[in-house]
């Protein structure tokens, strides 16, 4: 891929940013509404949970959750996230919180970049992992990403592969049969991929980090991947 394309790339995908932040912030729905299946969809779809990134609040994920809730799936988000910044740790114990709270079994976490991080070590959890059958995660930076290296802020840094958190993460293969991680051919805050050893990779020609989040084709390889799961089949 030339110079040209990957500055395109990256150029679409922050004005993607740029739109959603905005469109979240001035336009704000209400999860609740989301919790209940649609009326007439089809019935016996798993319960969702849906993490973000970092610095972006559920309202970043509405596409997906509005085109799962569509397709029938109850979809559950955790305001107490807030942006997304503290630790994947602390994020997960709120995400178990959330699970227990409401009493969630057999959910499929559905997740963008740092919400993979978070899915994975919520199934870490020996009071959250009953509760979760699988994880599919969108452009998650699981072997984390280089460039993390170059920032001060601890939130960032925390991406560094050499961060205890995440080499834990990655050293724990059992988990990953029930992982599917989803990611295009260019991802400018992930150079080193999204693959992950064991689990079901899928590779699209989608570009960006933050656009495929509303890719049909990213969307509709979320539907695969959650169907893979309620069927038994990997």
């Amino acid at each position: 891929m030339n110079l040209f394309a990957r500055g395109w790339a990256w150029a679409l995908d922050y004005a993607y940013v740029g739109f959603w932040q905005v469109h979240g912030f001035l336009f704000r729905a209400d999860p609740t509404q989301y919790r209940t299946p649609a009326p007439g969809s089809p019935e016996g779809k798993a319960a969702v949970l849906l993490l973000p990134g970092i610095y972006e609040t559920w309202q970043f994920m509405r596409p997906i959750a509005h085109h799962l809730h569509r397709a029938g799936h109850a979809v559950h988000v955790v305001q107490k996230l807030g942006y997304n910044r503290g630790t994947v740790a602390a994020m997960a114990q709120l995400a178990a919180g959330y699970l227990e709270e409401h009493e969630l079994t057999d959910v499929v976490v559905v997740a963008h970049s740092k919400g993979g991080l978070i899915g994975k070590f919520l199934m870490t959890m020996s009071s959250a992992a009953p509760r979760v059958t699988r994880l599919v995660a969108v452009n998650t930076p699981f072997s984390g990403s280089v460039y993390a290296n170059f920032f001060l802020l601890p939130s960032i840094r925390a991406f560094s592969p050499g961060n205890p958190t995440l080499q834990s993460l990655r050293e724990n293969l059992g988990l990953n049969r029930h992982i599917t991680s989803i990611y295009g051919r260019f991802d400018p805050h992930i150079p080193g991929g999204s693959f992950v050893e064991g689990a079901r990779n899928v590779q699209l020609e989608t570009m960006g980090h933050f656009r495929p989040i509303a890719d049909r084709r990213v969307l509709r390889e979320i539907d695969r991947a959650i169907a893979a799961e309620d069927t038994g089949t990997a």
